[in-house]
């Protein structure tokens, strides 16, 4: 078995093992973040070895029966953003889900989770993408209802649940209309298939199917529910990489679909548009912290969108790789925003076993008796503004000197327009972050109990990352760079 192939199914085949580790002795379902941790070591060792063979040779081909799976650049910047954040969340997770009811099916899931988007990332045809992502959905949607004894935690998995089946009965719709207009479902043939007006409706199709699980507006309002009610380290999975995974099977979708890429490139310009300014508007109104950085994530996908859309309307490779680069330090970022906002949640609130949502008002003073959590919190934040020296900034220039790249005037609005909404997003960062060190600290941060010493150490690791990629940005262009070649393959540029 190939590395690439043992990547792929190492996740699905140790997830029950994950599983029954806990139930093997209930009284110490810690075996279960064990077993969880060395699957995902295990995971790290085969992503360098399939990481080193594609730097020699190339797209990596696996083929089981009639199933082919492929390791490009896409899909080893998916995994290395997948892996990383599953890591620090299981790490994370010790004590603040220690002792609730179905522990071991929290990190069971996680698992299966993170190997769904690993498949995602990789399929090759549409069929096995739908699966794949069917997958990711279902271990996804057990995730956001964990709580399910919670009047609002199952009211969010339900709209979660619905609103995700009627986006997946979508995509399959797609699928079966490009089978039945070209007779194949593969990426790399449909890319020979030229236009049609029942490939444009196809493509409409998948837009919209996919985009529920992105979070396009309007298509979005399962994610603030979703992301406040679920355990803090499955908001990090949700904003960080569920629905990121969600774009990258748009791409993958679109992107063989690229007889009408202009065509595409447009659609993706005006959801980045109204995502960037609806998520801000949003964000602006939040009490709830939790929520607020939910709607952010809204904003920052349009900015993802703004670099795949010059990619796909001007044929600009430094925008493709500028919102895959944007795509990686999302993901690390609001990561970090999420775990920090938990490991507060946990000293204010649930170390007192009450789980009431973390306001912003809470976090008054909280810099003084939390520093690492509140530094944390605060470098994430800042860096999803887009302030220097940190990693969001680097993401975003890139994306905006695409643009400007162009020399086309909607494009360079845009970016402006973009810019503007950067500001606008500290509007609502900077106060959080202003709250946080304030002399007079709140009720509940003075009754607050300490943080763990796990979860500190997860912020310290994620900290580190936004930093020195901001710094260095040349970090991570083994990643971003072969992604956005890979996607102007695709659209033949």
């Amino acid at each position: 078995m190939t590395p690439s192939l043992a990547l792929i199914g190492l996740p699905l085949v140790s997830s029950p093992l994950v599983y029954f580790a806990g139930r093997a002795d209930r009284r110490h379902a810690a075996w279960s973040r064990i077993a969880a941790l060395l699957s995902l070591l295990i995971a790290w060792v085969l992503f360098v070895q399939s990481a080193t063979q594609f730097s020699m040779s190339g797209a990596l081909d696996s083929t089981i029966g009639m199933i082919t799976l492929r390791i490009d650049g896409i899909s080893l910047l998916l995994t290395a953003v997948v892996l990383t954040l599953a890591t620090f969340v299981t790490l994370y997770s010790d004590r603040y889900m220690m002792g609730e009811m179905g522990e071991e099916k929290y990190y069971a899931l996680v698992i299966a989770m993170s190997g769904a988007m690993i498949g995602l990332a990789c399929a090759a045809d549409l069929f096995n993408l739908w699966v794949w992502f069917e997958l990711m959905t279902v271990s996804s949607f057990l995730l956001v209802a964990f709580y399910c004894q919670r009047r609002l935690a199952l009211e969010a998995g339900v709209k979660y649940l619905v609103q995700s089946a009627v986006g997946s009965v979508l995509v399959l719709l797609g699928v079966a209309l490009i089978f039945a207009v070209t007779g194949t479902l593969r990426l790399d043939e449909l890319a020979l298939a030229g236009e049609s007006l029942a490939l444009i409706g196809a493509g409409g199709l998948f837009v919209i199917g996919f985009g529920v699980k992105i979070a396009l507006v309007p298509m979005h309002t399962w994610l603030p529910d979703a992301h406040s009610q679920a355990p803090s380290g499955i908001s990090t999975l949700l904003s960080g990489v569920v629905i990121e995974a969600g774009l990258i099977a748009l791409l993958r979708v679109i992107g063989a679909l690229a007889g009408i890429a202009e065509s595409w490139g447009v659609l993706l310009l005006a959801f980045a548009a109204i995502n960037m300014l609806f998520g801000n508007l949003m964000a602006l109104r939040q009490k709830q912290v939790k929520r607020l950085l939910a709607f952010s994530s809204l904003s920052h996908i349009g900015y993802m969108l703004l670099g795949f859309g010059i990619a796909f309307y001007a044929g600009t490779p430094d925008g493709a790789a500028g919102g895959f680069f944007h795509l990686l330090t999302h993901g690390l970022m609001k990561g970090l925003a999420f775990l920090a906002a938990g490991a507060l949640l946990y000293g204010l609130h649930l170390a007192h076993e009450r789980h009431d949502p973390l306001t912003v008002n809470d976090l008054a003073g909280a810099g003084k008796r939390y520093p690492l959590a509140a530094l944390s919190l605060s470098i994430a934040v800042l860096g999803l503004g887009g302030l220097p020296p940190l990693a969001g900034f680097m993401s975003k220039w890139q994306i905006f000197t695409a643009g400007f790249e162009t020399q086309d005037l909607v494009l360079m609005l845009l970016v402006i327009f973009a810019a503007l909404n950067s500001v606008l997003s500290l509007a609502y960062y900077a106060p959080l972050v202003n709250r946080m060190y304030r002399d007079h600290p709140s009720s509940a941060v003075q009754q607050g109990k300490p943080i763990p010493l796990s979860m500190q150490l997860t912020l310290i690791g994620l900290a580190v990352l936004v930093v020195a990629i901001g710094v260095l940005p040349s970090l991570v262009s083994w990643l971003t760079e072969p992604a956005g070649s890979t996607l102007m393959l695709a659209l033949g540029r």
